[in-house]
């Protein structure tokens, strides 16, 4: 009789502990979640950085995106000055800030949704987060205003934040080397034989020979 209490007792235990160290995963897993969305929403000076050049091809004006200063568009030319581009991207997350190479300008929001060229980029209105779409075009959506993109019509001149839209063709940008600069991805293609190759092999052993 003196042996069930004690059975009753050592599976209360194994169930209690277990309940604790199911607690502690859950609270651990929780404030990892709470640790990389903070994170990604408010990005710090103290995560390490990527920094990246290229072009932004915009899919409306079939020019790039240029920063002239305070006034931006995307009227610029393939390789451009102004169309160089220095993307600062952030470790969590794909936020990203744009800045001018030759202007040393950033590409900022404003609270109207008007699009601006600023010194200091450190402000989250001039942080954006890249969203690749299916049609293998990337939009950009302000960090600090959900659902305002960065756009221009076809003239080139920005769209104001508040009327624009993921689906709208004037968002749509495609990332691209400048003219001259070959991509990295090129520098590492296997070489292709041609025919003319081929029949060099064969013609090889027969010279040998006479």
């Amino acid at each position: 009789m003196s042996l069930l209490p004690s059975r009753f007792i050592y599976v209360c235990l194994h169930f209690l502990v277990l309940y604790f160290h199911l607690q502690e995963c859950q609270q651990s897993s929780a404030d990892f979640r709470f640790y990389i969305e903070n994170h990604t929403r408010n990005p710090d000076d103290l995560s390490r950085k990527q920094v990246r050049i290229y072009q932004l091809y915009s899919r409306t004006t079939g020019k790039h995106v240029q920063i002239l200063g305070k006034k931006i568009n995307a009227n610029g030319d393939d390789g451009g000055k102004y169309a160089l581009l220095v993307v600062e991207t952030e470790t969590f997350g794909s936020h990203i800030r744009i800045k001018g190479k030759e202007s040393d300008h950033y590409i900022c929001m404003n609270e109207k949704g008007k699009i601006v060229g600023r010194p200091d980029g450190r402000k989250q209105e001039c942080v954006f987060v890249e969203e690749f779409l299916e049609n293998n075009y990337t939009a950009l959506v302000s960090a600090k205003y959900k659902g305002w993109y960065l756009g221009f019509n076809r003239k080139g001149r920005p769209k104001k934040g508040d009327r624009t839209t993921q689906r709208q063709q004037e968002v749509h940008f495609m990332k691209r080397q400048p003219k001259g600069r070959l991509d990295p991805l090129e520098e590492f293609r296997f070489t292709t034989v041609t025919k003319r190759t081929r029949r060099a092999r064969r013609l090889k052993p027969n010279s040998k020979r006479n």
